[in-house]
């Protein structure tokens, strides 16, 4: 295989191939992208203290750098009505650390925002005045209205068709906001953060605090809430839990769905195992495993009064909301999955842009696939070559847990394992003994099959690429007839040696196909 130029920017990698076919690429401007190389976002919360520094030059956001610190500034605000003095010490050292981290970078102003126990604490202001003198950060203290919009925004991002409500938890707060159809419409906040529950007297004034709250936004809610998304921590790491009780195979977070009757038995679970031990299991913190009975309290109240038909865990919120809010228009409307799969090819493949040739070159062996199913052709077909450096032994493995485990949005698991395993098959036929096998529950007999014909397409494919070439003939799929007939362009005739037919058959094999082969004018059976 011929390789692509060595050292190529990827500002010039996004204008190597353009693709306008069914997933053409936005008209971004190379200097926004650039732009997006580094964005440093805080996130001074009630509970913790965040600096996310993303590499956000795709659509889907890449974590250059990412720390948290539980300074628990709300610990103490429903009681005395002010910061607490510990938090506040906490919270300086870690801001003077990140604004220090930012200034090395070369990325600052950061964005930098406080939520709930910032905006309704006595000392929120002079506390906002001491951040700017000793560490120069400027610190914006949003509302719970604007607090509610960036966490929706956040779930957009990464959940771009998303319809229904984001429901984002903190330490003293919780937001609601309506989304449908990339748009953000009514919003609300509430004060039903763990940090805030925690002082009521007892399980009952809790119970009452939030159906009280709940029946208040519910009255005020336009429409069904059929949906929920979760977002914030203390969710997640509900979310945990029930992964680690259901003994759930695939530990990625966003777009988990949560089961309603099974999460009854989650919150059940919180409420009566031995917390420690329980947090070792699922890899939570000390500091958040002691906020978990108050926010189960809140979950059964969502349940309870809002009745939502489908819940799933959001990885992204106000954080991912900001960057969203600097991306330019163009870049927002794009497809998160497809832009990542685009962003990883330019930069990682031998010979970026052939991608989108061999997503054309495939496509005709799935005549009656939806929209869902051709993003995902097109995504594998992207990431065919991004794993090349990895040791052959190995490449298998590694493209799957690519696709499966990476921080990518717009992708439900079962998207996830089938992309897994296409890629799998772009590298070896034999599926037995990988990781496949423990998550082979989440795609159907048709999908597995599938996404084997489409990973033998791609292996096949792969061995006509010369120079980015993409005259590289055509396949004929009669799945009426079960013939596969294959068109060598003169280009790609020199390169159909014995290996590549090996390669033609195995594919033929996973159609149960009978196959021809038309070549410089003479048709073989």
């Amino acid at each position: 295989m011929a390789l692509g130029r060595a050292g190529l920017a990827l500002t010039e990698l996004r204008h190597v191939s353009p693709d306008p076919g069914f997933f053409g690429p936005p008209p971004v401007d190379p200097a926004d992208v650039q732009r997006l190389s580094r964005v440093g976002v805080v996130d001074v919360g009630s509970n913790s203290v965040r600096l996310v520094i993303f590499d956000g030059a795709a659509r889907s956001p890449a974590y250059f750098f990412n720390e948290k610190v539980l300074c628990g500034l709300g610990r103490d605000l429903a009681e005395t009505g002010r910061l607490s003095p510990e938090g506040k010490t906490r919270a300086l050292a870690a801001l003077n650390r990140f604004q220090h981290i930012g200034e090395s970078l070369g990325i600052t102003p950061m964005l930098a925002v406080a939520t709930a126990a910032m905006r309704v604490a006595e000392d929120g202001p002079d506390f906002q005045k001491e951040i700017l003198e000793k560490t120069g950060m400027q610190l914006r203290v949003i509302d719970g209205a604007e607090e509610a919009r960036l966490a929706a925004q956040g779930v957009l991002l990464g959940w771009p068709e998303a319809s229904g409500y984001v429901c984002d938890i903190g330490g003293s707060s919780m937001e609601l906001a309506q989304v449908s159809a990339g748009e953000i419409g009514w919003r609300d906040t509430s004060p039903l953060g763990p940090l805030a529950l925690a002082r009521l007297e007892s399980e009952k004034a809790v119970r009452t605090r939030v159906e009280d709250h709940l029946k208040r936004l519910r009255k005020a809610m336009p429409g069904d809430p059929k949906r929920l998304y979760l977002v914030g921590g203390s969710w997640r790491a509900i979310a945990k839990i029930d992964m680690v009780r259901r003994d759930y195979p695939l530990q990625v977070l966003h777009e988990y769905r949560l089961d309603r009757d099974s999460l009854v038995e989650t919150l059940d679970l919180i409420d009566s195992a031995d917390p420690h031990a329980l947090r070792k299991q699922a890899g939570i913190s000390g500091e958040r495993m002691a906020l978990l009975p108050m926010a189960g309290q809140v979950l059964r109240g969502l349940l309870k009064v809002l009745q939502p038909e489908e819940l799933f865990v959001s990885a992204y919120g106000l954080r991912e909301g900001l960057l969203y809010e600097e991306m330019p228009e163009a870049l927002r409307t794009a497809d998160p999955l497809i832009e990542s799969c685009r962003h990883a090819e330019m930069s990682s493949a031998r010979v970026p842009g052939f991608g989108t040739t061999l997503y054309r070159y495939v496509r005709s062996l799935f005549p009656d696939a939806d929209r869902a199913r051709l993003r995902l052709i097109k995504a594998a077909s992207l990431l065919h070559d991004v794993s090349w450096r990895t040791h052959p032994d190995y490449r298998a493995e590694v493209c799957f847990d690519y696709a499966a485990r990476a921080n990518m949005g717009g992708l439900s698991h079962g998207e996830r394992v089938f992309l897994g395993l296409a890629l799998l098959h772009r590298y070896k036929n034999n599926r037995d003994g990988t990781r496949f096998d423990a998550l082979r529950p989440l795609l159907s007999e048709q999908e597995v099959r599938d996404a084997e014909i489409l990973g033998r397409a791609l292996r096949f494919g792969a061995m006509l690429t010369l120079g980015g070439d993409d005259n590289i003939g055509r396949l004929d799929w009669d799945p009426a007839a079960k013939r596969l007939a294959l068109h060598l362009s003169d280009h790609t005739q020199p390169l159909f040696g014995e290996v590549a037919e090996a390669r033609f058959i195995a594919l033929a094999k996973a159609l149960e196909a009978e196959v021809s082969v038309l070549a410089a004018g003479t048709l073989s059976a």
